[in-house]
């Protein structure tokens, strides 16, 4: 496995314990934060492909193993696209995406990508067999197409979504019925984790799952509060649950790449001032307000690294 930390804000800096133990395991480091200013919540096709250039030159013993990247906040889960691009690119096999996350990152976006859209740019990669999105608890799911949702993937059978729980969602398109979802009149009715049960759930996932190779992108925003500090509203999951589910689809299924954002920092917004006044109206909109002690932060967030670092260590042998 190689290990990669990726510096697009100073959400890993604050963590100093965790940063030694991934360097003393062999990581590489990344730093690029005036670019992270540029792309943080959305970004334009051409800083992306910078980043890509950097995140590709970053990759020194080649694709043949498996890469496991932290980026720092959940304003840079756009980045995933980049990394499973990269992870994709000597395979000829399809791959499954396992995404955890408390939000389903599936919304329309234009001229490049936005942390809510890097789902539709993973499944216009023709060697992404389906996307399964595990863990939202979050109001996205509320009247999803008012919100921008591209949910044709989810009718088609190309992205799979389990809540761990949450209300039927009103539509007014027709999606019919699909491994995770069935549509009654105008609303669908969510498979959620809550109604299988934590433990049978793991055994649905494994089902669901057709491939040989995995790729993992988990952000922390899917954790409780118990477990982590971030810049998004969360959810219900707990640290544990979410080790337990990796190591089972590690006992399946080969983890070809992994990623890991959800970190707390404070926002920070590169580009011009339309692009600076859009970013932080959306912040003010999406985002809850909350004022994070920087001691609690840094404690809670490390110790969820590191639990994270020994099991997807352990997975990707």
């Amino acid at each position: 496995m190689q290990l990669l930390l990726l510096h697009l804000d100073d959400a890993l800096e604050l963590q100093p314990d965790f940063v030694h133990s991934c360097l003393m395991a062999g990581a590489r480091e990344l730093n690029d934060k005036a670019g992270g200013r540029e792309i943080r919540l959305w970004g334009r096709q051409a800083s992306l492909d910078s980043l890509w250039r950097s995140l590709a030159s970053a990759h020194p013993l080649g694709r043949e193993k498996p890469r496991l990247s932290f980026m720092g906040s959940g304003d840079f889960h756009h980045v995933s696209a980049l990394l499973l691009s990269l992870a994709l690119e000597q395979r000829s096999k399809p791959v499954t995406v396992i995404h955890i996350d408390n939000h389903p990152d599936w919304v329309h976006f234009t001229g490049g990508i936005h942390c809510g859209s890097w789902v539709n740019s993973a499944l216009a990669n023709p060697l992404v067999a389906k996307v399964i999105t595990i863990g939202v608890c979050s109001s996205d799911l509320r009247a999803p197409e008012r919100k921008g949702a591209n949910l044709v993937p989810l009718a088609n059978g190309r992205l799979e979504l389990y809540p761990f729980a949450h209300p039927p969602s009103r539509v007014k398109a027709a999606y019919g019925s699909g491994a995770s979802f069935e549509q009654i009149c105008g609303a669908i009715y969510w498979k959620s984790i809550a109604e299988f049960g934590e433990a049978n759930f793991l055994d649905r996932l494994l089902t669901r799952i057709k491939t040989e190779a995995v790729y993992l992108t988990i952000d922390k925003d899917v954790l409780s509060k118990a477990d982590a500090v971030t810049n998004w509203d969360q959810g219900c999951m707990r640290l544990p649950y979410v080790l337990w589910l990796i190591s089972g689809i590690a006992e399946r299924h080969r983890i070809i790449g992994a990623d890991v954002t959800g970190d707390y920092s404070t926002p920070n917004y590169g580009g011009g001032l339309w692009m600076r006044a859009i970013k932080r109206a959306e912040t003010v909109i999406d985002q809850p307000f909350q004022r994070s002690d920087i001691r609690s932060t840094r404690n809670i967030n490390s110790a969820a690294n590191h639990a994270l670092l020994e099991v997807l260590g352990e997975s990707m042998r």
